[in-house]
């Protein structure tokens, strides 16, 4: 299927003038929708997340996975010609997204205020740390940051120990999609208002927005109720978690009183399954210290297949934990495309993540890889109308960048013409 012009977004141009993960992610996904994305980078070193790993003939997997669908163009902000084809390109711009520390464009002439005056239908998305405001929000942050702070981590891994890092970046991956909203709300009001607006993401917010039990737990109970570590049930869901198998580790969901009902038969007999105690969520949970070894001895005998063979025939969710090769194994994943294949004109085929967006008649696969650092410099700065020869000085004189693989791609592509 090829029809991008019926993809939501076609006819939105967005700058991208962030770097490593919550930003780019963001404008990712806005390419997916069907938006012109430009990755703006600076010279020589570009995206900060061009130097994380997995490289792969000096590309960065990091990179290329979370730059996907994007153009590319790299110029020297510091130089007033640079800044001025920045100032041209927003005049044409839909949304300018960056993951800046606050304050630190408005010293390039890049913040809200002054590019909101030059384009007052500019739509500004701003992602850090901690905000645009408040007493932090001057202060440096990662992902790891916010989930520290946000009370997370102090609920998950085993009672007693360190907590676990999550191993994934929950906090860029979820403010990004929450700007990823954001910014189609606030195209939306355009519609009407005809002005655009500042949009003020904190990876630190949205941690703590996802808190779907702990806050309200602790407010309603008058802060008698504090989430901890629990290690691998959740005491407030019985019976809900993950169990040891003889070669390996399933989750079972089976929380609801029909589906415990239908499990206490399986792994106690019909005397367990009879036990009024149990017939509720909140008998269940007072009881969990005498529920959970009787399932534990059940799954602790058997195989991971048998477990879920046994649990699907009588319809409790359960999963196994599967490791990353599973996972790309794994048929569903396979039949919704969840992983996506495209042309990298360096690395040949090249296979990652998709975005999760499914409409009913268009295509959200994103096909067109990620940029290479200065790639389409000079389409974009024909398209503001710089000539040929003004652009050439620009490349000399280094306001423009591109590396060596710009020249050597575009060499193999004029061979292969002839």
């Amino acid at each position: 299927m090829s029809n991008s012009e019926t993809l939501p977004l076609a006819g939105i141009r967005v700058i991208d003038y962030s770097h490593f993960l919550a930003g780019p992610y963001l404008s990712r996904c806005l390419a997916a929708l069907g938006a012109e994305v430009i990755k703006v980078e600076r010279p020589t070193t570009g995206d900060a997340g061009r130097q994380h790993a997995y490289f792969i003939n000096g590309q960065s997997g990091y990179y290329l996975q979370q730059n996907m669908g994007k153009q590319g163009l790299c110029i020297n902000l510091k130089d007033p010609r640079g800044l001025e084809l920045m100032h041209k390109l927003v005049d044409t711009a839909d949304v300018f997204v960056e993951n800046y520390r606050p304050g630190a464009l408005d010293k390039l002439g890049l913040g809200y205020e002054a590019l909101s005056r030059r384009n007052p239908g500019l739509v500004y998305c701003s992602v850090s740390a901690y905000g645009h405001t408040g007493p932090d929000s001057h202060r440096a942050g990662f992902g790891l940051i916010a989930e520290a702070k946000s009370g997370i981590m102090a609920m998950v891994g085993k009672p007693g120990e360190a907590p676990p890092l999550l191993r994934i970046a929950l906090g860029d991956l979820y403010t990004g999609a929450h700007g990823v909203a954001a910014v189609c709300a606030a195209l939306l009001g355009r519609v009407k208002s005809g002005k655009g607006r500042h949009i003020d993401m904190a990876l630190y917010d949205t941690l703590v927005s996802m808190h779907e039990y702990a806050i309200q737990g602790y407010t309603l109970s008058g802060g008698q109720e504090v989430p901890v570590q629990t290690g691998h049930d959740l005491p407030t869901s019985t019976l809900y978690g993950v169990f040891t198998a003889t070669d390996g580790y399933l989750v079972i969901a089976a929380q609801v009183d029909d589906a415990w009902k239908r499990l206490a038969r399986l792994v106690g007999g019909e005397a367990f399954a009879a036990d009024t105690r149990f017939h509720s969520a909140a008998g269940r949970n007072a009881h969990r210290l005498e529920i959970l070894p009787v399932v534990r001895a059940w799954t602790e005998t058997r195989s991971v297949a048998e477990c879920l063979a046994a649990l699907d025939a009588i319809d409790v969710p359960c999963a196994k934990v599967q490791r990353i090769d599973e996972v790309l194994q794994d048929p569903q994943i396979i039949a919704r495309e969840v992983v996506t294949e495209h042309e990298h004109p360096v690395l040949g085929k090249v296979k990652l993540p998709n975005t999760p967006f499914r409409f009913s008649d268009c295509d959200t696969r994103q096909t067109v890889p990620a940029p290479l650092m200065g790639q389409h410099n000079r389409a974009i700065a024909q398209s503001l109308g710089y000539g040929t020869e003004d652009i050439a000085r620009l490349e000399a004189e280094g306001v423009l960048y591109a590396e060596a693989a710009v020249a050597a791609v575009a060499a193999e592509a004029a061979i292969s013409k002839l």
